[in-house]
């Protein structure tokens, strides 16, 4: 290849935001030649490497915004630690079918057995699949709304709190907030996925 072709190319994927292109072009011409690619599967190449680059970008901003306390997935979790938990149905939650048919999950059990590893671990699979998700505790959730009715705003603040397509709301204390919670729960009724843990 040519440098004139060569800093054309770079020039036109600078203009296209196609970033991971003009810093890689030599290598992939290379593994190109290397293989002895068609032209279509060398284009294929090319924007396979340029997704998922981006892809890649999207998932690790998402899971910054995301307040979830970590970032372990389910095969970190030692389903040994908890023989009671039918590993076939976190499994089966872990196809995201809930999520795709916009339905609220509640992990219950007694403290610490592993119910918010869980939630945060089916979210991490969720934001994988390209879902929106956030993480928050029952606590801070009731607080914000409490604070948004009090300046007339509850309307605005519930529409923000509805808005992932995965929101995990954690019960850390056991306080009674049913009424609050009923009505998010209700509110959430096919707008997308909320986890209670």
């Amino acid at each position: 290849m040519s440098t004139l072709t060569a800093d054309r190319i770079r020039n036109h994927a600078t203009r296209l935001g196609l970033t991971h292109l003009t810093d890689t072009l030599t290598e992939l011409v290379e593994r190109a030649e290397n293989g002895q690619m068609g032209y279509l599967n060398f284009v294929d190449l090319l924007l396979e490497e340029e997704v998922g680059l981006r892809e890649g970008r999207r998932f690790r901003n998402a899971l910054k915004l995301s307040g979830l306390p970590h970032h372990k997935t389910l095969d970190q979790f030692d389903f040994a630690f908890q023989p009671g938990l039918d590993a076939r149905k976190v499994r089966d939650l872990a196809t995201l079918e809930f999520a795709k048919a916009k339905s609220n999950v509640a992990l219950l059990g007694p403290p610490g057995v592993g119910k918010t590893m869980l939630a945060v671990a089916l979210a991490v699979t969720a934001c994988q699949a390209g879902f929106s998700i956030y993480f928050t505790t029952l606590d801070d959730l009731v607080r914000r709304l409490r604070a948004a009715e009090a300046t007339g705003r509850f309307s605005r603040q519930l529409q923000t709190d509805l808005r992932p397509a995965v929101l995990v709301v954690d019960l850390c204390r056991h306080r009674d907030y049913a009424e609050t919670a009923a009505g998010v729960g209700s509110q959430r009724r096919g707008r997308g996925v909320g986890f209670s843990a």
